[in-house]
């Protein structure tokens, strides 16, 4: 049985911390990183349907999104090989590796605009690690494994599927604009408590 009260006490808890520091990116970090390593710590509680793995692309499925979009909630399931493009977020993210292991290549732009990829980090079960325009935000991250899907949490300072972002060119530095949406219709129902306990 899935155990989706801590999703719910997940999204509880972040939502009070987004609202108690409002414009405040490093305090809500530092307040939810915490609380991710803690639910990606047990594999418990995510329904099968948001890690299910498309044999084409990743996937990107919304658990939770604040109705005001100051946080979003989202499992992004990668098939044998899949990555990311080179991309940026816009707003602050959080990734906790739940299952697998993924890496996580930033990238810099040098002074022709092409950009210049750092040093690859691999993410293992239970790490979780920060994005945002402040730390750093243009990156790829792909599953570290040939053939086995991994699966991550991510949570982000906004409706992550509905900001406008950009992938680049590695050779140029050009952004190409993109909204990444979400692959599912539904989310979680974390409110009926017995079905959710």
């Amino acid at each position: 049985m899935t155990n989706l009260s801590r999703l719910r006490d997940f999204v509880v808890s972040s939502t009070r911390i987004v609202a108690g520091a409002p414009g405040n990116e490093a305090a809500q970090i530092a307040g939810i990183k915490p609380l991710l390593a803690r639910l990606v710590a047990h594999d418990d509680w995510l329904p099968e349907e948001y890690a299910l793995p498309d044999p084409r692309y990743y996937r990107q499925y919304l658990l939770h999104a604040d109705p005001l979009s100051r946080l979003s909630i989202v499992s992004f399931v990668w098939g044998p090989g899949q990555k990311t493009p080179v991309h940026d977020h816009r707003v602050w993210g959080l990734v906790g590796v739940l299952r697998g292991a993924e890496l996580s290549t930033p990238f810099e732009a040098s002074v022709g605009g092409a950009l210049v990829a750092g040093e690859p980090e691999r993410l293992e079960p239970g790490r979780v690690v920060a994005v945002s325009p402040t730390l750093g935000d243009i990156h790829t991250i792909s599953n570290a494994f040939e053939d086995k899907v991994s699966v991550s949490i991510h949570v982000y300072g906004g409706n992550i599927g509905a900001i406008q972002r950009s992938v680049f060119d590695l050779a140029s530095g050009v952004q190409k604009p993109f909204v990444s949406g979400y692959a599912n219709a539904s989310v979680p129902n974390l409110w009926n408590v017995e079905q959710a306990a």
